[in-house]
């Protein structure tokens, strides 16, 4: 990892009020050190620290990960209510998921129309939607 992509991943635990731990530090320069979005799993960020030759566990991925997410640097995307992916653009956006691969990617937003949501019940109001579309290969 570059000393810029360092930087940038410091300035990203900045921008979401979080302490640049050396830890912390080394998952945002992975993430979003060169300026381009990402989708991971916990497992997949693990094993690029691996490769990167980071000392980082995955309990601290895990838990690095779920701050990341509270501080509003990401956004977990969950598939099949057991397997999250977890998305540095935070804006609303659609997804494809790739069954043969287990593939997260993006879908063009200016192609999706939702029309009307369910009315909600009283008391609570849409926090967010999330839009998975599912596609496997012919």
């Amino acid at each position: 990892m570059t000393n810029q992509h360092r930087a940038r991943g410091s300035d990203w635990l900045a921008r979401g009020g979080l302490r640049p731990t050396r830890q912390r530090v080394a998952l945002a320069a992975l993430l979003v050190g060169d300026g381009r979005n990402r989708h991971v799993t916990a497992e997949s960020l693990f094993e690029a620290t691996r490769e990167a030759g980071e000392q980082v566990s995955l309990a601290t991925v895990y838990n690095t990960l779920r701050a990341f997410c509270d501080a509003g640097l990401m956004r977990e995307i969950t598939v099949d209510g057991t397997k999250s992916y977890f998305d540095t653009c935070t804006e609303d956006h659609p997804h494809f998921y790739w069954e043969d691969s287990q593939r997260l990617t993006d879908a063009p937003s200016e192609e999706l129309e939702i029309a009307r949501l369910p009315r909600v019940p009283e008391g609570a109001e849409v926090a967010s939607v999330d839009v998975v579309i599912r596609l496997r290969k012919l």
